[in-house]
């Protein structure tokens, strides 16, 4: 999970997503999936009516009536159901916002302890930065508990847009009925459903996030504003006001390709390594009886472990694939408070970029493409200012 989330991600994006993202999700971000077909059960038998009083005729369902499925968010549940997503979607981001907040400062270079010295699993010493918890702290003895959630309310907005969206896209378009495969030569055929499922995650997500991306830009600068110690970007309004007036209709949209590509890349990577795997690596032959094969009690218990497998192939595909995209956030989210009138957005802190290649390129030399990935055991690079005595 990162500093941009309509992840949550994230990264939460995942899907991100997911992670999601997030969702983000996860999440957000969603894929084929590969279950087993459950077998018809009897249907219990029906009670018998006492003559005098005979048992009044069932009604129809309603939810049956609109032609739903009955799920959840079906008939007049759908909105109920929308609006319980947004507010458990702003349960948990206001709960990670401390922790995108120092991501971020930490994405933008903004180191105001200096290093301790440690040691590493060989013995020798090295300089480590603060971690999240020290960094945190330090923000709490300049602004107060209060200050931790600098910039909130924007992300709270973008996350809403971004759920309603997602919501009403998929009233408008509807996706088709998924088809669960129940075996390995099924696995092998369905990389069409794949593409296809993708594809329509991919339109939602983009579009999610173009109109949840102004709301972004909003909040990362006002949560950047703690280095400098500015106040130019105080509401959500006056900030609008603000960036129309000095950068135009293109300033909601700084650094939204990278985050577009960082999603698109994400979610390709994410749902065609676990089909592939899942088709081609998990042994549908492998079960959890002593003798490796399913009996006549329980035919389906040969299949067993490789669902098992196959319901946390997508899991961690999902984490290795948000580490490699993750120079698309950052850069993204450098591009969105660079050049902005902010301390953070200028030298010394950083150059102003002409693009966000070039804000690739620059980070690519410096080896800081990865910065603020960890925000634990976080080393000194080589490149550092940092000198060890």
């Amino acid at each position: 999970m990162g500093a941009s989330d309509p992840e949550v991600a994230p990264w939460a994006r995942g899907g991100a997503a997911g992670m999601a993202g997030a969702g983000a999700g996860a999440g957000a971000r969603g894929g084929a999936a590969a279950g087993v077909e459950a077998r018809a059960r009897d249907p219990p038998p029906a009670h018998r009516a006492h003559p005098r009083h005979p048992r009044p005729a069932a009604q129809p369902s309603a939810r049956r009536m609109d032609g739903a499925s009955g799920g959840l968010g079906s008939g007049d549940n759908a909105p109920t159901t929308e609006a319980l997503f947004v507010a458990l979607g702003a349960g948990v981001t206001a709960l990670s916002h401390p922790l995108l907040y120092v991501k971020l400062l930490i994405q933008v270079g903004h180191e105001p302890m200096p290093p301790t010295i440690g040691t590493n699993v060989l013995g020798r010493k090295v300089l480590y930065l603060p971690s999240f918890f020290t960094y945190a702290k330090y923000i709490v003895q300049v602004d107060g508990k209060i200050g931790l959630f600098r910039g909130l309310s924007p992300r709270l907005m973008s996350n809403a847009l971004s759920t309603v969206t997602r919501g009403s896209m998929k009233k408008v378009f509807p996706p088709d009925e998924i088809e669960h495969v129940a075996n390995k030569d099924d696995m092998k055929t369905s990389l069409k459903k794949v593409v296809k499922e993708t594809s329509y995650e991919m339109m939602m997500q983009c579009v999610s996030r173009m109109l949840a991306h102004p709301l972004h830009v909003i909040s990362m600068r006002c949560m950047v504003q703690f280095v400098g110690r500015e106040a130019k970007y105080s509401g959500v309004l006056s900030s609008i006001g603000k960036i129309f007036k000095e950068e135009g209709l293109l300033g909601f949209f700084v650094g939204l390709i990278p985050h577009l590509l960082g999603d698109v890349v994400f979610l390709w990577g994410c749902n065609l390594l676990a089909h592939f795997i899942n088709a081609y690596l998990v042994d549908d032959s492998v079960s959890d009886t002593p003798g490796g094969l399913g009996n006549d009690q329980n035919p389906g218990s040969q299949f067993s472990q490789a669902l098992a497998i196959r319901s946390y192939t997508k899991f961690v595909m999902g984490i290795a694939v948000s580490m490699l995209t993750y120079p698309f956030l950052l850069v993204g989210d450098l591009m969105a408070v660079n050049n902005c009138g902010l301390q953070a957005g200028l030298p010394p802190y950083s150059p102003v970029f002409k693009s966000w290649i070039h804000c690739w390129k620059y980070l690519s030399v410096q080896g800081q493409l990865f910065r603020g990935s960890s925000l634990l055991f976080r080393r000194v690079s080589s490149g550092s200012c940092f000198a060890l005595e």
